[in-house]
């Protein structure tokens, strides 16, 4: 990276938290793509220990009247902007989370920029819960966060309405449905699905190998979320699909 905010982010927790261990999950999320950074976050938090503090920074919205928030699940801690940035990681949840906000400046720095929450107001809040800090100290327990259109499903008379989130490298299309989101609707192993403007009947399989080479399928990907695929070949190319286009299942 060119620019020094990462590090002086660092530089924060460590005065205050010198034990942390500090664990660079991404620096290359697009500039105000809050989608990618949600997606991005959802897909990496599970796989940390218990206990750790995820600090997502996101935040086109930095110096407004958005809210700096700490939710609390029963494994881990994030904290960030509720702007959306954080609702793909807890979406599942339930009412399993407490959420906080952040309004103590007891555990912010000295002098907070307007243009720079991630090293004056996240970074510390990050250090301080790791050092053992009770969240209910940051701030007023909120009732909800924001839970932004790419985190929602939605009933439709012909089905479930989600959308797609993220295409990675490999041109899967990955939309918003959860496994735990496919039983609960109870969607069987033959889906009716439309994405962009292409109605297909996939099979929901367990590999991309399942269908021959260069034919589509459905699959729960190695981050749990429904892809839509083609084997050997590119799912978004084929069928001409953007992140944020509509994906019906019915």
């Amino acid at each position: 990276m060119r620019d020094s905010y990462a590090a002086e982010m660092k530089a924060v927790i460590l005065k205050i938290t010198p034990n942390a261990r500090v664990v660079d999950i991404t620096h290359h999320i697009e500039k105000f793509n809050v989608r990618m950074g949600a997606y991005v976050l959802a897909s990496a938090s599970p796989q940390f220990p218990d206990g750790t503090v995820h600090v997502a920074i996101v935040d086109p919205g930095v110096g407004t009247k958005r809210r700096p928030i700490i939710v609390q699940t029963n494994k881990c801690f994030f904290v960030g902007p509720d702007n959306g940035v954080l609702g793909l990681a807890v979406k599942d949840i339930g009412d399993k989370m407490r959420i906080y906000g952040i309004t103590n400046s007891e555990f912010m720095l000295s002098r907070v920029s307007s243009t720079f929450h991630g090293r004056d107001i996240f970074a510390p809040a990050a250090a301080y819960l790791a050092k053992g800090v009770c969240p209910a100290e940051f701030g007023p327990e909120i009732r909800k966060m924001v839970l932004p259109k790419f985190a929602k499903i939605t009933k439709r008379r012909n089905g479930f309405e989600g959308q797609i989130i993220y295409i990675d490298d490999f041109g899967n299309i990955i939309t918003n449905f959860t496994e735990k989101e496919l039983k609960t609707t109870k969607i069987k192993d033959k889906l009716n699905v439309k994405v962009g403007g292409t109605k297909l009947r996939l099979t929901l399989c367990i590999a991309y190998g399942d269908v021959e080479k260069g034919r589509p399928l459905a699959i729960i990907g190695s981050h749990n979320f429904l892809e839509i695929s083609v084997n050997q070949g590119n799912a978004a190319k084929t069928f001409k699909t953007q992140i944020d286009d509509k994906v019906v299942i019915g």
